[in-house]
């Protein structure tokens, strides 16, 4: 039986300022572009509680929290503390999944110790040795593990054991399937389907007759169906960073600050690969209608310029289609190749 931990950072970025600056603690805070035209990395739970979050313009969080204090974004700092953590888990398991700095999945499957206390057990190092807290989810699966991990936040856990999978799949709102935005819960909601159980009783023609292709992956996502192996000791073929809006946006200004603020966390992330070769840069849109494009670059080195190009092309083929996701990325040389390179 597989037990799969997914460990998450509590408003991690914002979490390492207020350790370091105390003066900040109580307050509500936001991490990233320190110009109104910049957008949040993060925003703390003080200033959560004002409708303050990720991926949100700076001007409108200020709006919505003229209290807001903005701290600039320190992704060498965020990054040694994320390498602190991974070292922790490493204590568990050689079987870990980074999916960014403040979140991975852990296979404990070959432990005699039940996940949850395992995963209590790393919370605590975390929190004696960083100052830090996390939530962490447990599940059969990695779908299931990520939606608990968000159950008890902030600093809990919460476990789903096999037995439980049916009714708790059931019983959650297709908000929470990856994939199911505002407008897609709204769609579902104007034919009376507010729950996963209430997705259940559609079979897969049934399915894909009404979501086309994602309505075949969304039939297993339902049932909490997941057969994804948590990804260890790969070479890594690329790297991008990527965030799903709350609402669509409808424009390239809109997208232009957004995909400025994913270079740069790209950028930071790409320090610790100095040792790859970068083959192209890549941009990937998703639409409103759930259709997605991927633009591509041969290009050698992250550049601004190379990115905004490929936000034009893809958002042209989108023929104004608002768009629900972006993610830029770069992907690597075959290491054989770069190799056969320093030969010649």
């Amino acid at each position: 039986m597989r037990k799969i931990v997914h460990i998450d950072m509590d408003c991690f970025y914002a979490a390492i300022e207020e350790r370091e600056n105390p003066a900040l603690v109580g307050k509500p805070v936001g991490v990233g572009g320190s110009s109104h035209r910049g957008v949040l990395t993060t925003a703390n739970y003080e200033a959560r509680k004002f409708g303050c979050r990720s991926a949100m313009p700076v001007f409108k969080a200020l709006q919505l929290c003229p209290q807001l204090i903005m701290v600039p974004t320190r992704f060498e700092l965020y990054r040694s503390v994320s390498a602190q953590i991974r070292a922790i888990f490493g204590r568990f398991t050689d079987s870990i999944e980074p999916l960014s700095l403040d979140e991975a999945y852990l296979d404990v499957s070959h432990l005699n110790s039940p996940a949850a206390v395992v995963a209590r057990e790393i919370r605590t190092q975390i929190r004696e040795e960083t100052g830090l807290t996390a939530s962490a989810g447990i599940g059969p699966n990695k779908l299931i593990a990520k939606i608990a991990s968000d159950w008890n936040k902030p600093n809990g856990q919460h476990e789903v054991t096999p037995e439980n999978v049916e009714s708790f799949m059931a019983a959650l709102s297709v908000r929470r399937i990856w994939g199911v935005g505002g407008k897609m819960a709204a769609k579902l909601e104007s034919v009376n389907i507010r729950t996963c159980g209430d997705l259940q009783r559609f079979d897969k023609l049934e399915m894909a007759r009404r979501f086309g292709r994602w309505g075949l992956e969304l039939w297993e996502l339902c049932r909490g169906i997941d057969n994804r192996e948590v990804q260890t000791k790969r070479i890594r073929k690329s790297m991008s960073t990527e965030s799903t809006f709350r609402e669509n946006l409808n424009s390239v200004e809109d997208l232009r600050p957004r995909m400025h603020s994913m270079i740069e966390e790209l950028s930071a992330d790409l320090v610790r690969y100095e040792d790859r070769v970068i083959r192209s840069l890549v941009l990937k849109m998703k639409f409103a209608d759930f259709t997605r494009t991927t633009a591509e670059r041969a290009h050698s080195f992250v550049e601004r310029d190379i990115f905004e190009e490929l936000l034009a092309e893809a958002w042209q083929r989108g023929e104004g289609k608002g768009v629900r996701l972006l993610g830029v990325g770069v992907r690597f040389k075959d290491p054989e190749q770069k190799y056969q390179l320093d030969l010649l």
